[in-house]
């Protein structure tokens, strides 16, 4: 018996199918577009929160809001995930990462009341 191993000498090349990746879809938005919406999207209040304002009368005029919207998004941009927004009248819980407003109550309810996971205050003047 032969343990020698005999080179093939009429073998074929194998056929070399080439692989394609499937295509990626093309993005519709640049980056740039999506940071900028990101950046201007609009100030929501939670049920929770709304519920808060209406039980406790804390009315908040549209220009204060305004102002609210802007200056959580300047806390967004240094990092602030959770803020407390001091208001003459009211204290607001808020989430700068959703762009949200958690809860509310008046500055003397506040006052007895320990704020937790906050990473920022944003201090609202008149």
């Amino acid at each position: 018996m032969n343990h020698k191993i005999n080179p093939l000498h009429h073998q074929q090349p194998l056929p070399m199918h080439s692989v394609q990746k499937p295509k990626q879809a093309e993005p519709t938005k640049s980056f740039q577009s999506f940071l900028q919406d990101a950046a201007t999207t609009e100030l929501k209040v939670s049920k929770h929160a709304q519920k808060r304002l209406d039980e406790r009368n804390i009315e908040i005029p549209a220009d204060k809001w305004n102002m609210i919207e802007d200056r959580m998004m300047e806390a967004k941009q240094k990092g602030v995930t959770d803020s407390a927004i001091i208001l003459d009248d009211a204290v607001l819980v808020a989430s700068t990462k959703n762009n949200t407003i958690i809860t509310a109550m008046n500055r003397e309810e506040a006052s007895n009341q320990l704020l937790t996971n906050i990473n920022g205050t944003i201090l609202m003047q008149e």
